[in-house]
C-alpha cells in the first residue's frame, strides 16, 4: 500500500504541470470563443430610431409576395405568426404585399386561424389567396388511392418492397403543395401586376426587423438569402436543405456549424454565408426566375433516381435549379443575424444580441471541431454511396435519351421517404 502511495504521488508530480497546461489552454480557448462571438448586426435602417413606424419606411420601395404552407400550425400563427405578417403588412404597405397560404390535413384549428388572418388582410386592403385544403381523413384516403402493381407506373409513386406495394414520395408531394402557393404569383402577373421579392415563411416565431435584415443581406445582391432558423436552443433546425459553399452538409447541430473554413469564418464575424442552398426558417428570393418561361418550380428528384434509395429536399434543389445562383454577384446567402424559431420560448433565447450565449459558444466550438475531425471520413462514406448510385442511374439512362443528369448533387442523401398515415417515414 506505501508503495502504491508513493507511486500516485509520482505520477501527480510528473503530470501535474502537463494538467495545469491543459486547464489553462482550455481557460484561454474557452474566453477567445467567448470573446469572439459576434455582436448581431440587423440592417441599418433597423437600427435607426423608430425607423419601422415611419409613414414611409425605406422596405416600402420593396414589392413582396409572402409565401407559405400550413399542416397542424394553428398555435403558432394565434400565438405569433399572424401579428408578425401583419406588422410586415404595416412595414411594407398593403399595396405592396400579396399573401398565399396553402393548408391541408390538419387536425387542430389552423384552418380557423387562417381564415382569421384573412380577415385582418381583408380589413386593411391586402390582397390574399387562402387555400383550405383536405381534411386529414381526405389525406388518408388519397395516400391509400395506389397505383395498380400490374399497370404502368404513375409518376410520384415509389414501389415498397417490405409491403409490395405503392407509396406517395414525400418530397414531390410537398413539391406540389409548394407549387400551388406560387400559382398566385403567374396569375397576378397575367393581371400586370409583379413583384420584387419572393418570402417564404415557415411556421416560425418572427418579426419585421428580422424580415428587414434579411431582405438587405448584402445590400439586396442575391438570388436567394435565408435565416437561422432553431426548434431547441442552441442546436439549428433545417439539416435536410443547408449545405455550404463547397456543397457539404454542416458538421453538426451547434454554432459555428459549417465543415467549410470559409463558412466558418463569415459566421464569426457575423457575416452572410455563401452557401450552395439553404432554407432554414424563412428564405427571400429574387422574384425574376418565377416569372421565367418556364418559372423556376419546386420538384423532387426523378422517380428512377429515388429508386436507388436517395431524396433531396425540394428546398435545396429549388437553388440548384434557379439560374441566378450561379451569377458571380448574386448567389445563395445565409445571414446569421437574422435567426428564427419554431416556439416563443426558443425565439427569445436565440433573439440576443451576442449569439450563442457564452456556455453554448464553448460547448458547439468543441462540438464543432469534434464533429469535423471525425466526420472527414463519414462524409467521404456518404459522398461516394451517393456518387456510386448516382454514376449507376446516369449509366442506366435509357437508349435514344440524352445522358440523364441531376444538378442538385449536393442535395442527395442516402434516403427514402414516404407519406404516411398522419405523416411522412423512411423506407
Amino acid at each position: 500500500m506505501l508503495l502504491y502511495f508513493r507511486l500516485l504521488r509520482r505520477l501527480h508530480f510528473y503530470y501535474r504541470p502537463v494538467l495545469v497546461a491543459l486547464v489553462v489552454f482550455f481557460l484561454l480557448d474557452a474566453l477567445l470563443v467567448i470573446n469572439s462571438r459576434p455582436t448581431t448586426r440587423v440592417s441599418p435602417i433597423v437600427s435607426r430610431p423608430n425607423a419601422l413606424h415611419t409613414t414611409k419606411s425605406p422596405a416600402q420601395n420593396t414589392t413582396v409576395f409572402i409565401v407559405s404552407v400550413h399542416r397542424n400550425t394553428g398555435a403558432i400563427l394565434r400565438a405569433a405568426w399572424n401579428d408578425a405578417i401583419m406588422q410586415l403588412v404595416s412595414l411594407l404597405g398593403p399595396e405592396n404585399v400579396h399573401f398565399s397560404a396553402v393548408e391541408g390535413g390538419s387536425q387542430d384549428y389552423t384552418k380557423a386561424a387562417l381564415m382569421e388572418l384573412k380577415g385582418m388582410l381583408d380589413s386593411v386592403g391586402v390582397s390574399n389567396t387562402i387555400s383550405l385544403g383536405m381534411t386529414v381523413w381526405e389525406q388518408l384516403a388519397e395516400l391509400e388511392t395506389r397505383p395498380d402493381p400490374k399497370r404502368e407506373r404513375e409518376a410520384g409513386w415509389i414501389w415498397n418492397d417490405h409491403d409490395a406495394r405503392y407509396d406517395l414520395r414525400r418530397i414531390p408531394y410537398l413539391s406540389k403543395v409548394r407549387n400551388q402557393a406560387m400559382e398566385p404569383l403567374k396569375q397576378l402577373e397575367r393581371a400586370g401586376r409583379k413583384f420584387d421579392k419572393v418570402l417564404w415563411v415557415n411556421d416560425v416565431v418572427f418579426d419585421a426587423e428580422d424580415f428587414v435584415t434579411l431582405l438587405h443581406t448584402r445590400d439586396g445582391r442575391y438570388a436567394a438569402a435565408c435565416s437561422m432558423d432553431f426548434k431547441v436552443y442552441p442546436y439549428y433546425y433545417d439539416t435536410f436543405a443547408l449545405r455550404d459553399d463547397l456543397g457539404r452538409k454542416t458538421a453538426s447541430y451547434y454554432w459555428p456549424w459549417f465543415m467549410s473554413d470559409s463558412s466558418r469564418a463569415s459566421v464569426r464575424h457575423g457575416d452572410p454565408v455563401k452557401v450552395f442552398s439553404c432554407w432554414n426558417g424563412m428564405v427571400v428570393f429574387d422574384a425574376e426566375p418565377f416569372y421565367s418561361e418556364p418559372p423556376l418550380r419546386f420538384r423532387g428528384v426523378d422517380d428512377s433516381l429515388a429508386d436507388l434509395h436517395l431524396e433531396a429536399s425540394e428546398c435545396c434543389l429549388i437553388h440548384a435549379d434557379n439560374v441566378l445562383t450561379s451569377e458571380p454577384d448574386k448567389g445563395v446567402w445565409l445571414n446569421p443575424n437574422v435567426r428564427v424559431a419554431y416556439s416563443v420560448p426558443t425565439y427569445r433565447q436565440v433573439k440576443r444580441d451576442r449569439f450563442p450565449g457564452a456556455v453554448a459558444a464553448v460547448f458547439g466550438a468543441w462540438a464543432n471541431r469534434w464533429s469535423r475531425a471525425k466526420g472527414v471520413m463519414q462524409y467521404s462514406l456518404e459522398t461516394q454511396t451517393v456518387r456510386t448510385r448516382l454514376n449507376k442511374w446516369k449509366a442506366e439512362t435509357p437508349p435514344g435519351e440524352l445522358t440523364r443528369m441531376e444538378v442538385g448533387e449536393p442535395c442527395l442523401i442516402n434516403e427514402m421517404q414516404i407519406m404516411w398515415q398522419n405523416g411522412w417515414r423512411h423506407l
